[in-house]
């Protein structure tokens, strides 16, 4: 794609942005990072205590270590006690530096001395480790996790704190960092239930370069107990077909589950496992169950896997509501596999049901077009999908399609799908994601036009076939295949 001449002029403020950030415009008074540890997801909630310290600041930036970057897979800013979100801008990814750099835009400008408190919250994937990473069906599941000691930022920060919580008071050890005595005379690192806390340091200078990560900055590593198994989706493959004659959205899930937990020592044995059931004393890293959450209204509900049906399954559904309150109300869904996974083992599944179109659609007056939603994904609870290819196959004939996701895939493009008494194929809209969790559940909304002529398409074709085929049996029945005919005496 060529360069517009007039976007070099944007380029080139890009490219030397990191040195028009201004250290002296900002200090944090205080910045407390709490780490919720999980299996497959790590949930960070990083609070920035913010005074400015020149009038007219506006734009805060924040600083992310360059591999806490590559595990992140969702993040939004806001001001603490409200729900809006604040706009970031994201600047050029400098591969020689060890952090990245992230502008946000405050609700408005902040005068001298005047304070505010950010609230980062981040979602970091594939961020755990199993260790041991073998273990049989009666021994414990432990993961580490390992992060930086301090959170950077291009400002003077004057106390911060880093709170990692595990599920369960179960820790098995943690790291004491060492060199620390120009922020803290006190213990570094204390231990308190389910809580470790890396802090207080106090007077902090701006740790957004490579002079202060070279000297003092350390990972730092908890090593916990987990009891739940550790979830990936290897690949999500999703069709979404929108039928205006049945009224009817259809939507199928092809699902590779996997169990990224330590991996099965020894054989698997089915009477212990009956045991630990019979006792509800359950392997941790072994998955017995799924709780799906699927729309309300649905019908139709299918469950099989490579071998066939699979009749372990119970569906409660919720009856169809109104848009403004369909996110109070779903149907659940739940699954039993046809086999418990154990650690390292996968489980393919296919999942598909048909809900009323009018749940999803509506049609806007001015512009003469169909918006209709359709979901990403079907979170599994505490899972990241690696991988998900989102297919959405619109009506034959459907012209001016625009699509809005709810964020940028990794690649998008649009195609022809022919099923059977189709003429010209149908508009298919194909979007790849990666590394998605249940923040990314969220809608792509879809506009587009049906002609009348369009409409009668179906019909007419039906109507077609149906002819062919009388006036195909018609012709068969008067042509003799007889192969010796019998003379008439």
């Amino acid at each position: 794609m060529p360069i517009r001449w007039h976007a070099l002029p944007l380029l080139f403020l890009s490219a030397i942005a990191p040195s028009l950030a201004n250290p002296q415009s900002f200090e944090n008074t205080a910045i407390v990072r709490t780490v919720e540890l999980g299996g497959a997801i790590v949930h960070v909630t990083t609070t920035y205590a913010v005074k400015a310290t020149q009038p007219g600041s506006k734009v805060y930036t924040i600083a992310l270590g360059l591999e806490e970057k590559q595990k992140t897979s969702w993040y939004e800013v806001k001001v603490k006690g409200q729900q809006v979100v604040l706009p970031v801008s994201e600047q050029i990814l400098d591969a020689d530096r060890n952090y990245h750099l992230m502008d946000v835009t405050l609700p408005k400008a902040l005068g001298v001395n005047a304070t505010l408190n950010l609230v980062l919250e981040t979602i970091q994937t594939h961020a755990t480790t199993p260790w041991p990473k073998q273990a049989s069906q009666k021994e414990d599941q432990a993961l580490k996790y390992q992060t930086d000691l301090f959170v950077l930022s291009p400002y003077r920060t004057s106390v911060q704190r880093t709170k990692l919580k595990s599920l369960t008071p179960r820790i098995i050890s943690f790291t004491t960092p060492e060199n620390v005595q120009d922020f803290t005379l006190d213990i570094p690192a204390t231990k308190s239930g389910a809580t470790v806390t890396y802090g207080p340091y106090n007077n902090i200078p701006p740790s957004a370069n490579e002079k202060f990560i070279s000297k003092h900055q350390q990972p730092i590593t908890v090593h916990y107990h987990h009891e739940q198994p550790v979830l990936e989706v290897l690949k999500l493959t999703r069709a979404a077909e929108i039928s205006h004659w049945g009224a009817n959205l259809n939507i199928q899930d092809n699902i590779v589950l996997h169990n990224a937990g330590p991996t099965l020592k020894g054989h698997f044995s089915r009477l212990e496992h009956q045991s630990q059931s019979y006792f509800k004393r359950a392997a941790p890293h072994a998955l017995a169950a799924l709780t799906l959450h699927l729309p309300a209204g649905i019908r139709n509900t299918y469950y099989y896997d490579l071998i066939g049906n699979v009749s372990t399954s119970r569906l409660r559904v919720a009856p169809s509501v109104a848009k403004t309150s369909r996110a109070n109300r779903y149907s659940i869904l739940e699954l039993r596999p046809r086999y418990p996974m154990m650690g390292g083992w996968n489980y393919s599944f296919t999942l598909g049901w048909d809900a009323p179109l009018e749940d999803s659609a509506s049609w806007d007056k001015s512009t003469g077009k169909y918006i209709v939603e359709v979901p990403i994904m079907t979170p599994i609870p505490g899972a990241v999908v690696d991988t998900a290819e989102v297919k959405v196959i619109l009506p034959e004939g459907a012209t001016d399609v625009e699509f809005v996701p709810p964020f940028p895939a990794v690649a998008n493009w649009i195609s022809t799908h022919t099923t059977y008494l189709d003429s010209v194929g149908r508009p298919e809209l194909t979007f790849q994601y990666k590394d998605l969790t249940v923040f990314h559940a969220q809608n792509i909304f879809i506009s587009y036009r049906v002609p009348l002529a369009a409409h009668l398409t179906k019909p007419f074709v039906v109507a077609a076939a149906f002819f062919s085929l009388f006036a195909l049996a018609i012709v068969g029945r008067r042509i003799n295949l007889t192969i010796n005919k019998e003379k008439v005496l």
